[in-house]
């Protein structure tokens, strides 16, 4: 059986960090995202994959390539955000049978995928998908099951009194869908969506199974503290590795990866699971926490703590600085005392600037979302919660208590008063 993993998206809600990446390629643990999808769908026996692309497309080709372990790859190019069921219609030529479809921005084990196509299998239904319980309806398309088969899905609902079950982002179709696809209609947002295609196929009487998955083995990496959570499900499955050159003094505890070249010096304390990629130079007297990846080639300077946080690439965090629940984009540098606060004085969970809508991020604990090559001066304090786009410059001294688009410049006014000094009677 082929796979059509869809790769095209914007992931606009995960900007700062995708104005300068797909979204499949967000480092996660270490990997980008795409990776551990491979990783999934190789442990089910699948090495054929056909990507759809559009938003930087060429990123995705030039980092993956034809062949990454052992698997065929292919890749087609959608001509907009078009919608779906657009994306799994440009599968057509390429497919010869039944064939899974999974969202490329998902983390999901081999076992779930292994789990929906068992179900096809044995039931053998004109399609099946995977259904995840869920708590907050509102942000999923929600699906209402009678008698073992699919008989609804509602986008989004603002009421619901069935089980609270999602839409997970992974089907198994026969090639007849590509017919249904052509009947569809775009939404109202200008796209042919692949629920509008199920729901009519739902609507004409077709047999449409679905698999339970569990929550654990599932996270839609749609929002940027998903990453967060994302990266600590994957360090919690890491199994250690020592590469790189540990000082006399430097203390390392609990599962954690070292790459190669990598130097820990003096004094560091380094509490697994951590993930430290390769030629990278932590310490001395830093405080490594856990649930925390950090990329290849990062400075991390003197006393400095970082505390499950994402710090990718080429970054530089310097001394005395403090990083918490926080993601830091590649090349940027923190200047000396940069302070990332991630939690309220009233302990509520902190908000987040998502799509231009304010909304709750859920957890107690969040910092910065920091794009690509932004820059900090020192004794920067950032509030919970906000985002600084790429290639931005907070001046030294600043207090950043809303978002920063990308590319500004925000430095801090004061007024500066000069007197004689008393002279001693």
């Amino acid at each position: 059986m082929k796979t059509v993993i869809l790769a095209a998206g914007k992931g606009v809600r995960l900007q700062p960090i995708t104005l300068t990446r797909p979204k499949v390629l967000i480092p996660i643990g270490g990997k980008p995202l795409l990776e551990h999808m491979l990783k999934a769908i190789s442990e089910c026996g699948i090495n054929e994959v056909l990507i759809i692309v559009y938003y930087m497309a060429e990123k995705i080709k030039e980092h993956l390539g034809d062949s990454p372990y052992g698997f065929k790859v292919e890749y087609a190019r959608q001509k907009g955000v078009l919608g779906t069921a657009n994306a799994i219609s440009l599968a057509e030529s390429y497919i010869n049978g039944d064939f899974l479809v999974v969202y490329g921005d998902l983390l999901i084990s081999g076992g779930v995928i292994k789990s929906v196509l068992e179900t096809h299998r044995k039931l053998k239904p004109q399609m099946t998908m995977a259904l995840v319980e869920v708590e907050n309806f509102r942000q999923y398309g929600m699906v209402k099951v009678e008698n073992n088969r699919v008989v609804e899905i509602v986008e989004k609902p603002e009421f619901w009194d069935g089980e609270k079950l999602a839409n997970a982002g992974i089907y198994v179709f026969s090639s007849s869908i590509f017919d249904e696809i052509r009947k569809t209609e775009p939404s109202k947002r200008g796209e042919i969506e692949i629920t509008d295609t199920i729901q009519a196929l739902i609507d004409s009487g077709a047999e449409i199974a679905y698999a339970k998955i569990s929550r654990k083995d599932w996270l839609d990496v749609g929002r940027p503290w998903d990453i967060l959570e994302a990266n600590k499900r994957v360090l919690m499955n890491l199994k250690p590795e020592i590469n790189g050159w540990i000082e006399s003094g430097a203390t390392i505890t609990g599962p954690v990866i070292i790459g190669e070249d990598t130097k820990i010096r003096s004094g560091a304390y380094i509490e697994g699971p951590v993930f430290i990629g390769e030629e990278s130079d932590i310490g001395p007297n830093c405080y490594i926490r856990p649930f925390t990846s950090i990329g290849r080639d990062v400075r991390i300077g003197n006393a400095c703590e970082i505390k499950n946080s994402v710090v990718m690439d080429h970054a530089r965090i310097g001394h005395l600085s403090y990083v918490g629940d926080s993601i830091i984009g590649e090349e940027c540098n923190l200047g000396a005392g940069t302070i990332t606060a991630n939690l309220r004085f009233d302990k509520k969970p902190i908000k987040m600037m998502v799509k231009g809508e304010l909304v709750s991020s859920g957890r107690k604990k969040l910092g910065t979302i920091m794009g690509d090559k932004a820059q900090t001066g020192i004794g920067v304090l950032i509030m919970p919660g906000i985002k600084i786009g790429p290639e931005s410059w907070i001046g030294p001294g600043t207090i950043v208590y809303r978002d920063v688009p990308k590319k500004t410049f925000v430095i801090a006014k004061q007024e500066l008063e000069f007197r004689m000094v008393p002279e001693k009677k």
